[in-house]
């Protein structure tokens, strides 16, 4: 047979030991109601004197004896059985049915003290007990066919999709250590997220209400904070993150040698802002970057440019505001190179300008385009390379804007081992376009400053990466490692990147960062991420049934650790994700998918006590203005001033 066994013998054996157990039972109602047999004229002697021989046996000497070893026979037959399987059939019925059986078997006994006429007894405890063993013989047959696969217990595969996690804390000096829950094979188990390389680049994502910032981000800033980090913090919605940033370097203070200073950038609340001059010319060692600052401040300004970089009416605005910038940082040694300045000289007409800019040779490369255009009265094509850089630069005329981006409180080094800093830059999300565009500049030059040899370690966090524009993020990512810089990243979506930095850097972003964490996610950013965290062996069950037979076949197969489907419908807190180790600290299991343990009353609780951004200075609307009209006011007299020399030079 293609099973091994005779089926056939088996069935024989099945069957005889069954008919030995009703045969026991016969020959037990034929002793046990002899008187009602003998009254109906079916006994018989040359019968009885065979049977004498059995009755004599231990077995009849007790009707619970010879009860058991009837319901033994049956029960040693039952074990062969190949029922067909049902899959109507239901545990609960089955049991019903034995138990049932059962009790009027070896209950029937009792009706022999009734007092009623042999016959009558007879014939009532034999039907009792026959019933009864009918009734056990088909409790227990319907076990056998029950179908012991629940195909519709676990309808969304939820227990094949668990696979083992990290239950280690494994943590270092630089690490962001995650305490979770998640479940495997039905159980809930204690796993940590260990992100224990921060410098090889962090992507936090998840749409609105996922959890980013209260699960992720915040304890990003506060175990950083602890183990003495310096931070540059772009907050999105100031001043939520930077209030804890403040509040934790309050209570950690002694994490540092030297204690690091808090300057915060805001343009809303100027009283609680410091002043800072992204275009410090200091930091500026050659025309490259002025070249950078300039890519950066325009595609900030202008968003669908990044898309068309290499465009003659990008590249054209481009060059214009470097020429700008390092013409003001070559003008007495870079006393007004600031943006308002830059902003303000881009306002001045072209007869006066372009007679300036020509005073400086290093820009006359930068310039000629323009000044051509201009002596070939090609008005139109001159219009068309510069009032894109006029119109743009012209929405950042504030007076607000001009008083913080003209001060020079600090410097944007902020892991300068002497001078250490932790950073926090608002935005507003009702103003973003334009703010953006500033932070965007200072997150370059910071940058600049940060990436360089035998300084503090720090970490560089972008919430809500796609309002700002910064070139080259992966670059950053790639080279800061080493000068332990660590880049975090919180993006809503990876549609969001594509809109915003377009496709090719949005893919770059998204696969050259180690850690990435996840929370609700959709569309094709669900799918990358699946793709990414690979397959695991999974069980398969399935169930064939026909007029004949029913089968049950188990198998396994590869299949996605956590779908498309399940990374679309997390709840808030669930994050799926995986980490990158070094060689230091191997992870075998590198991929989670689990739920993050915050404390939310003592949150709640250090939120109660946190205390305000400190006041930096009083200031009135008459000192914004003041200096609004006195940045004017000098370049004016730059022009003047210039001009007059040349016209003096001429005679």
């Amino acid at each position: 047979m293609q099973t091994g066994e005779n089926e056939q013998a088996l069935r024989k054996i099945i069957d005889f030991t069954r008919f030995l157990g009703i045969l026991v039972l016969i020959f037990h109602f034929y002793f046990s109601c002899y008187g009602a047999f003998k009254e109906l004229h079916v006994t018989y002697p040359i019968v009885d004197r065979i049977l004498v021989n059995i009755y004599r046996l231990p077995v009849f000497k007790s009707t619970l004896i010879v009860k058991l070893v009837a319901i033994g026979f049956l029960i040693i037959s039952l074990i062969g059985t190949k029922g067909k399987k049902d899959e109507h059939i239901k545990m609960g019925n089955a049991i019903t049915y034995s138990l049932l059986g059962l009790l009027l078997y070896f209950l029937s006994a009792i009706l022999f003290k009734l007092v009623l006429s042999p016959l009558v007894v007879a014939i009532a405890y034999i039907s009792v007990t026959s019933i009864g063993f009918l009734l056990f013989l088909t409790g227990v047959s319907m076990m056998y066919r029950i179908i012991n696969v629940n195909l519709s217990e676990d309808i969304f595969n939820h227990s094949n999709e668990t696979f083992p996690q990290e239950e280690r804390k494994l943590e270092n000096e630089y690490s962001v250590n995650l305490p979770a829950k998640y479940r495997l094979k039905g159980k809930v188990r204690d796993s940590w997220i260990n992100v224990i390389n921060p410098f090889r680049g962090s992507l936090v994502m998840g749409t609105p209400g996922a959890g980013k910032s209260y699960f992720v981000i915040r304890h990003i800033i506060t175990q950083h904070i602890k183990k003495g980090f310096t931070m540059f913090l772009y907050d999105f919605k100031y001043d939520d993150l930077s209030k804890i940033a403040y509040n934790t370097l309050l209570n950690n203070k002694s994490a540092y040698k030297v204690k690091p200073k808090f300057f915060v950038i805001n343009f809303e609340d100027l009283n609680r802002s410091h002043r800072c001059n992204p275009l410090d010319p200091a930091s500026m060692l050659d025309i490259t970057d002025a070249m950078e600052s300039s890519r950066t401040f325009m595609l900030g300004l202008n968003r669908e440019w990044i898309k068309k970089q290499g465009d003659f009416f990008v590249e054209s605005p481009i060059n214009f505001v470097t020429a700008l910038i390092w013409f003001l940082k070559k003008y007495e040694d870079g006393r007004y190179c600031t943006l308002p300045h830059a902003i303000e000289l881009a306002q001045v007409d072209y007869k006066y300008l372009f007679a300036l800019l020509k005073t400086e040779p290093e820009i006359e490369v930068l310039i000629n385009p323009f000044i051509s255009a201009w002596q070939n009265e090609a008005y139109d094509q001159l219009e068309g390379q510069i009032a894109s850089a006029k119109i743009s630069m012209a929405r950042l005329v504030s007076p607000s804007l001009y008083y913080v981006l003209s001060g020079n409180d600090f410097s944007l080094d902020l892991n300068n081992p002497v001078d250490p800093k932790i950073i926090c830059m608002g935005n507003n999300p009702l103003k973003q376009q334009v703010y953006g565009a500033v932070l965007s500049l200072y997150i370059s030059r910071t940058i600049k400053l940060v990436n360089q040899k035998n300084k503090l370690k720090c970490n560089l966090i972008f919430d809500e990466f796609p309002t700002i524009y910064f070139n080259n993020i992966d670059s950053l990512i790639a080279t800061a490692r080493s000068n332990k810089v660590a880049t975090t990243l919180a993006v809503q979506d990876y549609s969001q990147l594509k809109k915003d930095y377009g496709r090719e850097q949005a893919e770059v972003i998204m696969n050259i960062v180690g850690n990435i964490l996840s929370g609700q996610v959709t569309g094709d950013t669900a799918k990358q991420l699946s793709e990414r965290f690979g397959k695991i062996m999974q069980e398969r069950n399935s169930v064939t049934i026909n007029s004949q037979d029913t089968s049950i076949s188990k198998s396994t197969q590869l299949d996605f650790a956590v779908p498309a489907s399940k990374i679309a419908t997390l709840s808030s807190g669930e994050f799926v994700g995986l980490v990158a180790d070094d060689p230091d600290n191997k992870i075998a299991l590198k991929i989670f998918h689990n739920e993050i343990i915050n404390e939310h009353q003592v949150i709640k609780d250090e939120e109660a006590a946190y205390q305000e951004l400190p006041m930096v200075r009083q200031i009135d609307n008459d000192m914004i203005m003041a200096n609004y009209l006195n940045i004017k006011k000098e370049i004016e007299a730059i022009i003047n001033k210039e001009l007059m020399l040349e016209t003096e030079d001429d005679h």
